[in-house]
């Protein structure tokens, strides 16, 4: 009778222990990208549209990347090629940047760093006046399609360290990389093409290709749901910026 009841109270604090370490763990998704999110000091709300229409900007887009922490805040961001007559709107974005909260990515059910990679349209014809993207692939952003870009991962099991530019360039320049990535729905990386770089040959599409050698990333997000995808990306290389370790 006593090592029954002994064996039974092992059980039952076994049992115990284990439903107590199930309710600790975070009941997360497998991925989840940085996405902008609705509150006071998300991105799409920051933005001072009223400021933009009175100081007279008018019809244009500039793009961004953003370092995203664990948190979901921006602890780094940049704008860069925004279009012509875009001043108003790329320094409004640019100022908003820092301390703008996104929704805190996930990769295999961890919070995880990311780099965030996004476009934002202004017309003042058109309402809503503002639109952002978190992609820059010319043809999703015509469709104006429901589609997140993959995220590149620091950290974790991600070989990708930051953004490092060619050690040999003579000046502290900005340079751009154009690759087409292509990574599947577990976010492994199956390809990168350069597409161009700019200045050429002074080895920004070199640094792309060396810096996201065994990257892996939050996949695409298409509709809602992780995609394989095959889309554009431009990388930039700013020169006041310094990379993520």
């Amino acid at each position: 009778m006593c090592r029954t009841i002994r064996f039974v109270t092992l059980c039952i604090s076994v049992l115990a222990a284990v439903s107590l370490q199930a309710a600790e763990k975070p009941n997360r998704p497998r991925f989840r990208p940085a996405v902008l999110g609705s509150g006071p000091d998300a991105l799409i709300n920051r933005i001072d549209r009223k400021g933009l229409l009175q100081k007279g900007q008018k019809d244009g887009a500039v793009m961004f990347c953003a370092i995203v922490a664990e948190s979901g805040e921006a602890i780094g961001g940049w704008t860069y090629r925004g279009t012509p007559e875009t001043d108003a709107l790329v320094d409004e974005v640019e100022k908003r940047l820092i301390g703008v909260k996104f929704t805190p990515p996930i990769y295999n059910h961890k919070p995880v760093k990311v780099l965030l990679y996004g476009t934002v349209l202004f017309n003042p014809a058109a309402e809503p006046h503002l639109r952002i993207f978190l992609n820059q692939d010319p043809q999703e952003l015509k469709r104006g399609s429901d589609f997140i870009a993959p995220q590149p991962v620091i950290g974790a099991d991600s070989n990708f360290r930051g953004l490092h530019p060619p050690a040999d360039v003579p000046i502290a320049i900005t340079g751009m990389a154009s690759v087409n990535l292509k990574v599947d729905v577990n976010g492994a990386l199956q390809n990168l093409d350069v597409i161009n770089e700019e200045p050429a040959l002074l080895g920004f599409a070199a640094a792309a290709h060396e810096d996201f050698q065994g990257a892996k990333f939050i996949p695409a997000f298409r509709s809602g749901d992780p995609a394989e995808s095959e889309s554009v990306m431009i990388v930039c290389y700013k020169a006041d910026e310094i990379g993520v370790q």
